[in-house]
């Protein structure tokens, strides 16, 4: 698919963490100022829950809130030194400050707050373009500001932009249509320039980091979608030794819901899959369900993470 980009195009760049913006868009927010169009971008958190690089430059083991917020504040000064790279103003960033490692907790905890933060932006801004994270990336502060963002633009009730989302952790999932920017040798070199303005992470993570900012960006074509069944099939069969573990949040245009598996409103269908009832057939908009076990873990990838449902 093609993308047309022109002085009308107004790209909302929604990015969890200070580097996403370079690693994952950096050409598109390039072509985007080149064509004369406007750039913005909602960070949502500053990267702060980061300790390993944090050690490695800083040479300290303990890491408090003090150090914590310090080094926030340096990866934040990074990104707007990254942004004025790509040809936008460092007043186009519009940091939120939300703890890193925990935008699922806040979806969880705050959704309606979290929302009304994405809601005023885009009232703001108005983009005609999203960019955000893919709900198949599995780092989970990267698939929950996915299912933020959807729900969020369902809500706005204006025409809705169209959606972009980028994968940095993982391997493309979808069924969407791809959207892939023509690229160039400069586009390319301004973006590696941006990319190593993130110093804090370059120092111990640089080889990674230019591995993922070296792929040409590509994006899956986010279409709206509605829920019209009472049921839908969940994509995971769990071990039953895991399933005293285990929660679901279900998540939509109604708000969350959660319960442990075992109280869950699930059944089996003729295939044995594991069936989800209860829910409105009324309701439009997107409508997510997450996996999940409260039990803390040095992995800070998500094994299940967020799914889209699909009626039966």
């Amino acid at each position: 698919m093609a993308l047309t980009l022109n002085a009308g195009t107004r790209l909302l760049v929604v990015a969890p963490h200070p580097d996403d913006e370079s690693i994952a868009t950096g050409e598109l927010i390039q072509q985007v100022r080149l064509a004369g169009g406007e750039v913005q971008i909602l960070l949502l958190t500053n990267g702060d829950n980061n300790p390993w690089p944090q050690r490695w430059v800083e040479r300290r083991v303990r890491i408090g809130l003090d150090e914590r917020r310090r080094w926030g504040e340096r990866r934040r000064t990074e990104v707007g030194e990254a942004l004025v790279r790509l040809g936008v103003d460092a007043q186009a960033l519009w940091p939120q400050g939300w703890p890193d490692m925990g935008i699922t907790t806040r979806l969880r905890e705050a959704l309606d707050d979290s929302l009304a933060i994405l809601l005023d932006r885009l009232d703001d801004f108005s983009p005609t373009v999203v960019a955000l994270p893919a709900l198949g990336d599995r780092h989970p502060d990267h698939s929950a500001a996915h299912v933020l963002t959807r729900l969020a633009v369902a809500r706005w009730g204006r025409q809705a932009p169209e959606m972009l989302s980028y994968l940095v952790h993982g391997h493309e999932v979808g069924t969407g249509g791809k959207v892939k920017l023509d690229s160039s040798v400069g586009l390319h070199a301004t973006k590696m320039a941006a990319l190593a303005c993130h110093r804090s992470q370059m120092a111990l993570s640089g080889k990674r980091m230019r591995r993922l900012a070296d792929r040409a960006e590509r994006y899956q074509w986010t279409p709206g979608s509605s829920a019209t069944s009472d049921s839908a099939v969940l994509p995971w069969q769990p071990s039953p030794l895991l399933q005293g573990w285990l929660h679901l949040s279900l998540v939509d245009g109604q708000g969350i819901r959660q319960w442990s598996w075992r109280e869950a409103p699930l059944a089996r269908d003729g295939q044995g899959r594991h069936v989800l009832h209860g829910l409105d057939p009324t309701m439009e908009g997107p409508r997510f369900v997450k996996l999940h076990m409260n039990v803390p873990s040095p992995w800070i990838f998500d094994r299940w993470g967020w799914c889209e449902l699909h009626v039966v």
